[in-house]
């Protein structure tokens, strides 16, 4: 045979950007042999005829971190056509750690990204302390998908400064230079690059800030310094630049990563972009600073979600609205089954709607303080909450929302969403559009979409378990930009690129992201007119029987890592070509 793969009747989209042409791709050891007429034969054949070839996905910004350590497949981002997923996002990770702050590092997981600490602590294998240690950890056995890692702040400044490394603790000028040269040895191991988080809405499993929320310019600009010289190496921050409900210190904090960025010796930043309505101008700022930064020669990008960023509520999910009333959380641990019985009670049901919430966040809470403004206004939220349906529909009709329902019934918005938590047994969820849905569309996600500076990102695959399943912003990307949408479509070249090449190239994986030959045989055979997304579903397969959300997809023919068919149809096979991608390795 003079191939090991060959597919054959696709119309490629290469990742260029070009116009999709028709041909066939063929595949030898994993990698990409020939492209467009391919006459040897093959061990085995793939007809993509009807269907597009496009190069697997690199999803920049995920925190499968901890996932990594024990499931092989790094589900759901798997099943939606990507290939390889970069973690440590937003400076939270576990490593480099001391065998005494495993709980420590947990707790911060746990609190930040939405992952429940029984199931981390029941399912991480430790067994490493240096950053180096965890990366040949974690890569010591294969995965469907390749991933990538990257210096998170938090473990880094845990694991220097020890009990001092609490939010608002100045670092030393000596515990400086150790986070620098650590994080140089790590990035010459391998390390992707080094993430920084920077939000108000970040906590601990405690209540507590993040270590590094309040790191200052000086730490901040001496870790960037580990780039010096260096070939390969990102910098990400995540901040809400000191926004809960103002803009006062707006430009303070971007003068704070930019010089950070500064000093990274020409290395690119990325930083998370989205539109918050409590600011809803701030995200033009963020672009203009941005734009400012570039033309002094100072790299930074801004990482776009495709849709807005919200969250799923129901009675199995992390968030509902009615968690902090005192007669649901009478009931709270009883079985699902158990607790819609109790809410369908009349009687229940009038003493519940007649209370008021208590608090349910601050000290000694990881809930963000957001929620507890949101849940005293969830009258008015009510008109901003969607039932999610058997189709999802992310950018719904505003006709739809419960405060709509309510009108329309003659029911209040409370008793709406108290009976649209109930359906289908107590497993139907709330969709609650939480960021770039100020004007109830997404055109504001289209500008972003469209700036040279955009990247695709935030899917935070592996996170907040229990509020979004947005690892499936790669479908989404395709089937509502490039499809569905009425207007402002984009065409699916762009697309393709935008979230295969652009984000390969970004964090310096140049062997992957393109149907060319010589490229590794990272590809998704995709029929277009049937790709959609599934309902999510909560499903109990953590460690420990914790649940998450998982959201499947359908239309995907086929998904190839290295070479090898790693989803076949919507199903994960048995295949595991998936290793630790070591950046600056040519």
């Amino acid at each position: 045979m003079d191939y090991d793969l060959k597919i054959t009747g696709g119309t490629i989209i290469d990742g260029s950007g070009r116009a999709g042409y028709a041909g066939d791709v063929a595949v030898v050891d994993g990698r990409i042999v020939e492209v467009g007429r391919c006459d040897g034969s093959a061990r085995r054949t793939i007809e993509a005829d009807g269907a597009l070839v496009t190069p697997g996905y690199t999803d920049i910004h995920t925190h499968y971190d901890g996932q990594v350590s024990w499931d092989e497949t790094l589900a759901p981002s798997v099943l939606h056509g990507v290939t390889t997923v970069v973690m440590g996002s937003c400076g939270v990770g576990f490593a480099p750690v001391r065998d005494h702050d495993h709980a420590r590092l947990i707790e911060l997981m746990e609190g930040v990204e939405d992952i429940p600490g029984s199931a981390l602590a029941a399912g991480l294998t430790w067994g490493w302390q240096s950053f180096g240690e965890y990366m040949d950890r974690i890569d010591s056995f294969a995965h469907a998908i390749d991933f990538g890692v990257q210096v998170p702040h938090d473990a880094l400044r845990m694991f220097v400064m020890g009990d001092r490394a609490v939010a608002n603790e100045l670092a030393t000028d000596a515990e400086i230079d150790e986070m620098r040269a650590l994080t140089r040895e790590a990035l010459l191991a391998g390390a992707v690059g080094f993430s920084t988080g920077r939000s108000d809405n970040h906590r601990t499993a405690r209540g507590q800030p993040t270590p590094a929320s309040e790191a200052n310019r000086r730490e901040l600009c001496g870790i960037a310094g580990a780039f010096a010289g260096l070939s390969h190496g990102v910098l990400q921050a995540v901040s809400d630049f000191d926004c809960l409900f103002t803009n006062d210190n707006f430009h303070a904090e971007f003068d704070l990563i930019e010089a950070m960025a500064a000093h990274a010796d020409g290395h690119p930043l990325s930083i998370s972009l989205m539109q918050r309505d409590q600011s809803p101008e701030q995200w033009r700022w963020i672009t203009e600073r941005a734009e400012r930064a570039n033309a002094k020669g100072i790299s930074i990008r801004l990482q776009v979600a495709p849709r807005p960023i919200g969250v799923l509520l129901g009675l199995e999910a992390t968030f509902h609205p009615f968690i902090g009333y005192p007669s649901y959380k009478a009931i709270s641990q009883l079985p699902r089954s158990e607790r819609v019985a109790r809410m369908r009670d009349g009687e229940f049901r009038r003493t519940l709607l007649a209370e008021k919430t208590d608090r349910v966040a601050g000290d000694g809470s990881s809930i963000p303080p957001l929620a507890d403004h949101l849940l005293a206004q969830v009258e008015m939220i009510a008109k901003r909450m969607y039932r999610l349906g058997e189709n999802p529909n992310y950018e719904p009709d505003p006709r739809t929302c419960l405060a709509a329902d309510a009108a329309a019934s003659g029911r209040t918005a409370l008793e709406v969403i108290y009976d649209a938590l109930l359906e289908d047994d107590g497993r139907a969820l709330l969709y609650f559009p939480l960021y770039n849905f100020t004007g109830v569309n997404l055109e504001v996600v289209r500008e972003m979409l469209e700036h040279p500076l955009a990247l695709c990102g935030l899917s935070d695959g592996g996170a907040h378990v229990g509020t979004i399943c947005d690892a499936s912003f790669p479908t989404y990307l395709l089937m509502h930009w490039g499809r569905d949408r009425p207007t402002g479509r984009m065409p699916i070249e762009r697309l393709v690129k935008m979230q295969a090449f652009d984000t390969a190239r970004y964090v310096g994986f140049t062997d992957r992201g393109a149907v060319l030959p010589g490229q590794r045989a990272d590809l998704n055979v995709i029929d277009l007119e049937a790709l959609r997304l599934d309902q999510p579903k909560l499903v109990a397969d953590l460690p420990g029987g914790g649940r998450r959300l998982m959201q499947g997809a359908k239309g995907y023919r086929a998904t190839i890592v290295a070479g090898q068919l790693v989803v076949d149809d919507g199903r994960v096979t048995d295949a595991r070509p998936g290793r630790l991608v070591r950046a600056g390795r040519g």
